[in-house]
Formats: C-alpha cells, sequence, structure tokens
C-alpha cells in the first residue's frame, strides 16, 4: 500500500523521466529540408574506401572569398552567420572554415593512407580548411563530431597538409567535392566551390599489404569445404610473389577441394581440385586430379573438352 509521500515521490521519479525524454528528443534534429543538403562521394583505391560526407551550400550571388572588413587576429573561424557583417564574405582569407555547411564535413578512411605525402592513420576525421589567394592549408582533426568549425581545436589536428588553390573562370554554384586522377594507389580530391578548385592527393600507403589483410579476413570467414575464397586469395599472393601466402592458400583451397568431394563426389568438386592444383605448379598431382575429374564428368554426361586439353598440355609440358 502506497503512502502519501510514497505516491509524491514515484510522481516526481516519473517527471523527471519523462523531462529526460523532452531534453533528449530535443536534442534529434528533425527531419525537415535544409537550405545546405548533405552529400557524400566515396571512392574505392585499391581495396580501401575513402569517403566524404559533407553539406553543399550555394552561392546565390554572394562573395564567397575575400578579406574580412576588419582585422581579426589568428585563425579562429569567422562562419558565424549571426555576427557576419553584411559585406563580410562567407569564406575569409586566414581563417578556419569547414569546408562545407551545418555539421563539420567528415573525412573518412580504413587504411592508412598519405595526403599530399604526409601520413594520416586509418579513422574518421572532421575535415577544415584555411583558406588564402594563393595557398590552402587542409586539417584532418580528430574530433569528427563537431558543428562546423566552432569548436575546432588546433590541438586535436591529426595532420596538416598545403595545396595550391586553382582559380577557374566558371562559378561552381553549389560546393561539391570529387575524386579525379583515380589510380591503382591515389586519387586527387578537389573541393569546388564558386572560382577556387583545392586540390589534394590521397595514397593508400600499402595496397598490397591492406589487400592481404582483407584477404586474410575473407578466407577465414569461408567454410570447410569453400575452395573459391582460399584459391582466389592464393591467387592475388602468387600475382605479387608472395609465394609463403599463396602456398598456405593453395594447400587450404586443395583441402577444402577434397571436404567437397567427400561429401559430394561429383565432377563439380574434381575440377574444382584440378584447378586449384593447377593453379598451385603442382603438375603431377594436378594431373592425377584432372584425370579423375574427366573419368567422372564423362560419367554425368558433362563436357570435359577443357579438362582433356589440359591433361594433353601438363603430358606435352606445355604449362
Amino acid at each position: 500500500m502506497f503512502s502519501f509521500k510514497g505516491s509524491l515521490l514515484l510522481s516526481f521519479a516519473i517527471l523527471l523521466v519523462l523531462s529526460g525524454i523532452q531534453i533528449s528528443s530535443a536534442q534529434v534534429r528533425p527531419p525537415v529540408p535544409r537550405a545546405s543538403q548533405k552529400a557524400t562521394v566515396a571512392q574505392t583505391i585499391g581495396t580501401s574506401e575513402v569517403s566524404i560526407t559533407y553539406s553543399r551550400p550555394a552561392v546565390k550571388g554572394r562573395t564567397v572569398y575575400g578579406d574580412w572588413p576588419s582585422d581579426v587576429k589568428g585563425e579562429a573561424t569567422l562562419d558565424n552567420q549571426n555576427t557576419r557583417p553584411a559585406n563580410a564574405p562567407l569564406v575569409p582569407w586566414g581563417h578556419v572554415w569547414r569546408a562545407g555547411a551545418n555539421e563539420a564535413t567528415l573525412f573518412t578512411v580504413n587504411d592508412d593512407v598519405l595526403i599530399n605525402g604526409q601520413p594520416l592513420a586509418a579513422g574518421k576525421y572532421s575535415f577544415h580548411t584555411i583558406p588564402g589567394k594563393d595557398e590552402w592549408t587542409i586539417i584532418f582533426n580528430k574530433d569528427d563530431g563537431q558543428w562546423g568549425s566552432f569548436s575546432y581545436d588546433a590541438a586535436k589536428d591529426a595532420l596538416r597538409v598545403k595545396t595550391k588553390p586553382q582559380w577557374a573562370s566558371d562559378s561552381e554554384e553549389l560546393l561539391s567535392y570529387t575524386f579525379d586522377q583515380v589510380g591503382e594507389k591515389s586519387a586527387t580530391v578537389t573541393l569546388s566551390w564558386e572560382k577556387a578548385r583545392v586540390p589534394f592527393t590521397v595514397e593508400v600507403k600499402d595496397v598490397v599489404g591492406s589487400t592481404m589483410n582483407r584477404l586474410r579476413a575473407y578466407v577465414a570467414d569461408g567454410k570447410a569445404d569453400d575452395w573459391q575464397r582460399p584459391l582466389n586469395a592464393a591467387m592475388y599472393a602468387k600475382s605479387n610473389k608472395l609465394n609463403d601466402d599463396a602456398a598456405k592458400w593453395f594447400d587450404q583451397a586443395n583441402k577444402a577441394a577434397d571436404t567437397a568431394i567427400a561429401a559430394k563426389p561429383t565432377f563439380a568438386n574434381y575440377r574444382a581440385k584440378s584447378n586449384v592444383l593447377f593453379n598451385a605448379g603442382r603438375m603431377q598431382e594436378a594431373l592425377a586430379a584432372t584425370e579423375k575429374a574427366v573419368e567422372v564428368g564423362k560419367a554425368e554426361k558433362a563436357d570435359t573438352a577443357a579438362l582433356e586439353k589440359r591433361i594433353a598440355d601438363i603430358k606435352a609440358g606445355k604449362n
């Protein structure tokens, strides 16, 4: 049986809970359109994923770049539109800029990279710039959850690099990021807004190493009779002269093919064993496996022509 005092305490506790819910809900941004819409651009370099999430302000006839009307010491951001003088540029020279709108631009990479030749560890970073007429500073900051550059703290910078802006004759109305000149191990990221084109390079430090790490996880996730995963990994290792890794994966693929044959002695599974051993360069074993595959294939009325040619080539030393 509740006392009057106990009832009051319970009511007060419920009120606190409800108040907390209201406060928490007030922090969730309502799903309404923004003036500067969010966008994400992503690029795979080798097997590494790089993405940039940002909001896209429009020029709307405003002055984008230029000198601040009065002298302001230091790099502190001048992004606050509520205190911006009427004749001030949106992006003043020499001050930290969020390089977008709304939340700070987010740069994410899942492997260690080089930015303009300087190392940046895998992770998530808020992305800021310090614009200049002839030189920009590109900033990767460890505080990846901030709003704009208002709480930017240089002590949390992971990396700063310099780059030269390019000035175009045509104007880009909406801010954008693009991946250009994408190669086997690098790409150029270009920030474009109004007439500024600001490039920087992203280079994967070790494409083969990062790919091998992913292949190890890829193979480990396979089943005991899955010969394809270790074979795929072995072929990549072989093509990059990583012979010890290739040999280990070829052995694993061969054992997986044997497991598949033990469960279902079919032409497809014997052919798999033939393929594994042939690609591993183990020709005498491959010959025996291929002859067995042809035998089973003919019993199944399968097309064995390719394997019969393999047998002939192995015997003729054409492998």
